[in-house]
């Protein structure tokens, strides 16, 4: 069964699962330029942060880790998920352990591309299959997203 990668847009997916080794050599057959790994150091990876650095040079892959959790979630960690995001080679692959806290940062970045409240985004999250069942990201979300759409009300 293959791990699911969800499609966002044409430039933005995420694996919605931990890669293993051969994760990244799927991520560079699929046509994916950068991955990012969402995972912090503390956490079990199926690979280390080290050694996914070295996969991603290994199959011409650009590689970002931001480890990001609930305890460290800022606007500046938020601010620079969004800005590799922006200057990344693309299409992009973002993971971490189950797709939550990936899905929950990309939908953070589109709702404020495109103006929208954090309300539209969580609604737009769940459409996409990306549920956020922590109570605190769920408002983290929203707030950030109110505070930085471009269209502030």
């Amino acid at each position: 069964m293959e791990k699911e990668i969800k499609k966002v847009n044409d430039e933005i997916s995420v694996a919605a699962f931990d890669p293993d080794e051969n994760g990244f050599k799927n991520f560079a057959e699929k046509g994916f330029k950068s991955v990012i790994n969402l995972q912090t150091e503390k956490e079990e990876q199926n690979v280390s942060t080290e050694k996914e650095e070295k996969l991603g040079k290994e199959n011409n892959l650009t590689y970002r880790h931001i480890g990001i959790s609930k305890d460290n979630l800022s606007e500046a960690m938020v601010d620079n998920f969004r800005q590799e995001l922006e200057t990344l080679p693309k299409p992009i692959v973002i993971h971490c352990k189950s797709g939550k806290r990936s899905g929950a940062l990309v939908m953070m970045h589109i709702g404020c591309q495109k103006n929208m409240s954090g309300e539209e985004v969580i609604e737009k999250a769940k459409e996409m299959g990306f549920e956020c069942d922590v109570p605190e990201l769920e408002q983290f979300l929203k707030k950030y997203v109110n505070e930085h759409s471009d269209s502030k009300n």
